[in-house]
This record gives C-alpha cells, structure tokens and sequence, in this order.
C-alpha cells in the first residue's frame, strides 16, 4: 500500500505540474518590443522633415510608462507647436492644415514602428522562441501524460493482483475497500491529466492562431498607412495647383489696370 500511496502522490504531482509551467518573460517580450518600436521612429524620424526635432520632442513627450508614444498626444503636442509657433511650408501657409498634415505623418510613422516591432527581425526572433517554447511544453506535457498512463495502468494491475490474491472478495471486506479507493483515486487523477493534455493543447492552438492573426493586423494597418499617405499626397497636390493657379491669376490681374488695359498702352 506505501508503493500505490507513492504512485499515487506522484499522479497528484503531476497533475498541476503543466499548470505550473511559465513560457514566457512577457515583460521582457514586451520590453524588446516597444525598444524596438522607438528605434524605428528615431531612424525614420526624417518622414517629418523639416520638424524632426519638434517631432522627436513631441514623441518623447507622449512616451508613457510603456515605452510606447501615445499616437494622440504625440500628434497634439507637435500641432500646438505648428499653431503656437506658425510654421508652415511653402504652399501649407495656414498652420491649422499644417499641424494636421504633420500630425496624420506622425501616426503613421508610429503605426509602421509597431508594425516593425512586431514583423521585423528581432520580433520575428520572438515570435519564433515564443512558439518553439509552447512546441516544448506540449511535448513535456505528452511525456507527463503518457508516463501517468503508465504508472496508472501498474497500479491497476497490482490492485487486480491483490484482490485476486484474496480470492475476489465483494467490495464490502474491509481488505479489498481501500484496494477499490485507491482504483478510483488513480483512475479519477489519470483523467485530470488527459484533460489537462488537452487544455493545453487547445490554448497553444489558440495563441498560435492569435499570434497569426496580430501578423494580419499589422499588415492591415500598413496598407491603411499607406492609403492614408496616398491620400495626403493627392491633398497636398491639388493644394499646390490650387495655390500655383491662384498665383498665375493674381499676376495676370496685376498686370492689368480696372478697363481691362496693361500698363503702358
């Protein structure tokens, strides 16, 4: 009986043993992630030009405890600059269109940071040890479970031996009821680990399907980046028509006095 109360004890240990089991470091991952994202805004911070100083500034100042720049604050930190200030470009001369169009180019800078975070090297380097790691622990788990089957299944046979030892006496002797007990503790403990197995199983499968589904997300969100830039450049295009056109009419009007004469005729 100290044998089976050892398999036993063994079984429980087992049972919570994969519960217990830590993949990941997910504040170091998540460390590694957002470092990776300001690498990239400091090495694109160009996309700004001329206000790359303004826009570090203004990314620096909504950068909160994450180590992420809040795309919103950043973007009315470096419009307020725009408006307090006036700055403009050549044909941008009202800072309000200005501030907006800086602001839209330093969403989209943050967004394709993320995006590099997420699908660039380093977070494909993630990515990678994140799933080999839960690859790792379902195999751990299927030796845990295979090996419990086999204990479980010594214990069966042993309990069969005894009782028929005793002659397959009815359950009521007080020799074969803690036989029986221990059976049916054995027996209940075996499940628990196969629908342990099997939760595992489903929740890896689900981060998987997460993570594949964050990859799709992230391209999404480039090719709303680039449809959102496409657009701003039709905008400032036509704007600059608009503002070459207008130039073109005023210097032919002041070229010609009120009855329709140039000057000098």
């Amino acid at each position: 009986m100290k044998k089976i109360f050892i398999f036993v004890t063994f079984l429980s240990f087992l049972t919570i043993l994969p519960a217990k089991a830590q993949l990941g470091q997910v504040w170091t991952d998540f460390q590694s992630y957002s470092e990776d994202l300001q690498n990239h805004i400091r090495n694109n911070i160009n996309s700004l030009q001329p206000l790359q100083l303004q826009g570090q500034s203004a990314i620096t100042g909504a950068t909160g405890e994450l180590n992420i720049p809040d795309p919103v604050g950043a973007s009315e930190i470096l419009g307020n600059d725009i408006n307090i200030n006036l700055l403009s470009s050549n044909y941008e001369t009202n800072p309000l269109i200005n501030s907006t169009v800086f602001g839209n180019e330093m969403n989209r800078l943050i967004f394709r940071s993320s995006a590099a975070g997420t699908l660039g090297y380093n977070g494909q380097q993630r990515t990678k040890s994140k799933l080999q790691n839960i690859e790792a622990e379902l195999k751990s788990i299927d030796a845990f479970s295979e090996e419990v089957d086999e204990i479980n299944q010594n214990i069966v046979n042993d309990i069969k031996g005894r009782i028929d030892a005793l002659g397959g006496i009815a359950s009521s002797n007080p020799l074969v009821k803690p036989l029986l007990d221990v059976f049916t503790q054995s027996s209940l403990l075996l499940q628990q680990v196969k629908i342990q197995r099997n939760q595992s199983q489903i929740i890896a499968e689900t981060l998987a399907q997460t993570i594949q589904e964050n990859q799709v997300l992230q391209y999404s969100n480039l090719n709303l980046a680039t449809i959102a830039q496409q657009m701003e450049d039709t905008n400032r295009a036509r704007r600059v028509d608009t503002s070459t056109e207008a130039a073109r009419l005023l210097r032919t009007t002041s070229q010609t006095d009120l009855f329709g004469r140039k000057p000098g005729t």
